[in-house]
């Protein structure tokens, strides 16, 4: 049997994007998504309690013992990941992000790739994505970005590669976007506030899709002066610098 023809056996492995924050999915999930979902009875996610608290909240036709649910996060081995892949043997199943995009700044990129290399079928499907819609709202340079993921976490390091973003975005044009573990989201905007040059923009996206959404987009010297209190919401910055000579 040909490789092309024992991969066509495997799969799909959907990409299922959740919501964001608590809510409903259909707010931000299309029905065709939702009824993939209903017709699986594999995930793969970085936390089954996550993954089954979502499953209920799309009226799953079936009991949830039924369903098998994986764990992938960042403690799995790139030795375990083959087995995560076998039960796409004659049937679909769909890789969870724990908030937003499957592969985008969560541990399923690898099992991706894997999948591509084994000849799987991969299909992302509709759903939220934090970092676009954060790029989408700031009104910034949308032709020319660059996620950057988690800065730093060392005092003098983040402060350093703050500058750093800068300086290329200056250089570039280029929209800086990155996250933050949302406990330390006020310890970051203090250091951006402080390292950026006071024309330089900042967006800051938090809580996007949720109620209590709040986008904000000013230069360092406006929110210098009425910097906000983010706290522990899942948060987006981006920042744009103006090119030299201007």
């Amino acid at each position: 049997m040909s490789d092309t023809a024992a991969a066509s056996e495997f799969g799909p492995l959907y990409l299922l994007p959740t919501p964001l924050g608590p809510g409903t999915p259909r707010d931000v999930l299309p029905e065709g998504v939702l009824a993939r979902v209903r017709s699986l009875r594999y995930f793969i996610a970085e936390r089954p309690r996550s993954a089954r608290a979502f499953l209920r909240s799309v009226d799953f036709p079936c009991p949830l013992t039924q369903v098998r649910i994986a764990t992938l996060d960042e403690h799995t081995p790139d030795e375990a990941l083959p087995e995560l892949l076998a039960p796409l043997a004659g049937a679909a199943g769909a890789l969870l992000s724990e908030a937003g995009a499957p592969g985008v700044a969560d541990p399923g990129a690898a099992l991706v790739r894997l999948a591509h290399a084994r000849g799987i079928r991969v299909a992302p499907l509709v759903g939220p994505s934090a970092i676009l819609l954060a790029l989408m709202a700031a009104g910034l340079n949308g032709q020319h970005f660059a996620f950057h993921g988690y800065l730093p976490i060392e005092a003098q390091a983040l402060a350093r590669r703050v500058r750093e973003l800068e300086a290329e975005s200056r250089r570039l044009g280029q929209t800086q976007v990155f996250i933050e573990t949302p406990y330390r989201n006020d310890r970051l905007l203090e250091v951006l506030l402080r390292e950026c040059r006071p024309a330089t923009r900042i967006a800051i996206a938090s809580d996007l899709t949720l109620a209590s959404e709040s986008i904000g987009v000013r230069e360092v010297a406006a929110w210098r002066r009425a910097a906000p209190r983010i706290g522990k919401r899942p948060a987006v910055f981006l920042l744009l610098a103006l090119a030299e000579g201007r």
